[in-house]
Order: structure tokens, then sequence, then C-alpha cells
């Protein structure tokens, strides 16, 4: 199981957009955490999230066409969603 950064809460996880950020160089990331304490270190304790199986990453790339997988990644408070006004890439 991982934990997914998601633009904004939703009621049906189906609905969810996971946040997406643009790599120096060009490429598209998704973020992942291993546990619910990683995602608020390193995203906030506001970030919005689902619970998604490891098995449900490969069909989430298909559908929303991210390069690579950023595991725990640390997000300076500065380029946290919350204060990047909700868009897709930063």
């Amino acid at each position: 199981m991982v934990y997914v950064p998601c633009a904004e809460h939703v009621e049906e996880s189906a609905d969810a957009r996971p946040v997406l950020r643009r790599t120096k160089e060009g490429g598209v990331a998704l973020f992942a955490y291993s546990a619910l304490d990683r995602l608020f270190e390193g995203c906030g304790a506001g970030q919005p999230w689902i619970l998604l199986p490891v098995r449900a990453m490969e069909p989430l790339r298909e559908s929303q066409g991210f390069d690579l997988v950023l595991l725990d990644v640390f997000i300076p408070p500065e380029h946290r969603l919350e204060h990047a006004g909700g868009s897709k890439y930063r």
C-alpha cells in the first residue's frame, strides 16, 4: 500500500486526482509515501491523499501519464500544494 497526495479531498477514490510534478529534466513525477506520517512530513498535515495498493500504480500511470514515482520525498513548505495554488504541475 502507498499513500498518494491528491489535488483535493474527494468522497470516492475514483474521483481523486493525484498530484503530478514536472521534474527538472521535463518528465512528470508522481509522489508516493510508504506511511501516512511520512506523507504528512513530506507534504504537510493538510495534504489530501488516497491509499492505493502497489498493484494499482501501473493502471494509475497509464491513466495519468507520469514517467516516474518518487517515494517518501520531502517537499519544502514553499513548494507544497497549499502554496502552489493547487496546480497540477509545479
